[in-house]
């Protein structure tokens, strides 16, 4: 059995915007991922568009063949263009503008009113609803309550301990808060600063069905190419 991968493009169109042009496209990188074994392609929408732009949203959605997965905040324009173009999946994550990336998990407790109307209207447009939240129980209870088909549990603070004691103590709330999401009916994904060093002990968790990696394999693509990243992601996720 294999943990599905779903392989975030982001960093392809960060590249292509350093310089406003046409290259590299994320299009080509969502085929050559999805050759490789992904399952799921990944995008962030951001409210500033700084790297995934509306057509690059609109031509994924035309091309890919898996499943497209739409990050973006819970805000009024980003969903109209969600309902219009209809990605399988929307991942509701917090967004500032003066984040380098997504730096730690959506509040479903203080915002549960919103969020809520947001899912009730994605899945009127027959959208699953993800939602990115930090692994603490208070925040996987408001998630059930809010509707969600699923949580992302943010594998920020995992990702980036620096000692044993550390390490141990953030997997230990991941295993928790996956154990009370499945108990509450939720499907559980987990992502960011996942790569191929720590991974592991993440796809160890009986109730994690995907991952979302971007930026390491994106990273490691400009030595090795983007298809043996991904097929060197895919063979860690294996149980």
């Amino acid at each position: 059995m294999s943990v599905r991968l779903g392989v975030n493009i982001d960093h392809v169109a960060t590249l292509r915007e350093a310089r406003k042009g046409r290259e590299p496209d994320p299009l080509f990188a969502s085929h050559i991922a999805e050759m490789a074994g992904a399952d799921q392609i990944t995008i962030h929408l951001r409210e500033d568009r700084r790297h995934i732009q509306d057509r690059d949203l609109l031509l994924l959605r035309e091309s890919v063949f898996t499943a497209l997965n739409l990050e973006m905040a819970v805000s009024e324009p980003i969903v109209r263009i969600a309902l219009k173009v209809k990605p399988e999946t929307v991942t509701l994550v917090p967004e500032r503008r003066q984040e380098v990336t997504t730096e730690g998990g959506l509040d479903a407790v203080a915002g549960k009113k919103k969020i809520a109307a947001a899912i009730k209207r994605l899945h009127a447009g027959k959208i699953k609803v993800s939602l990115f939240i930090d692994p603490d129980p208070e925040q996987v209870q408001a998630s059930a309550e809010t509707g969600a088909d699923t949580v992302e549990l943010h594998t920020g603070a995992y990702a980036n301990a620096r000692t044993e004691r550390t390490t141990n103590r953030e997997l230990k709330r991941l295993r928790a808060a996956a154990e009370m999401a499945a108990e509450l009916k939720l499907r559980v994904v987990a992502g960011h600063g996942l790569n191929y060093h720590n991974v592991r002990p993440v796809v160890e968790i009986p109730e994690i069905e995907e991952v979302n990696i971007g930026h390491s394999i994106i990273s490691r693509s400009v030595f090795t190419g983007l298809e043996i990243a991904v097929r060197d992601m895919k063979g860690l996720l294996e149980r």
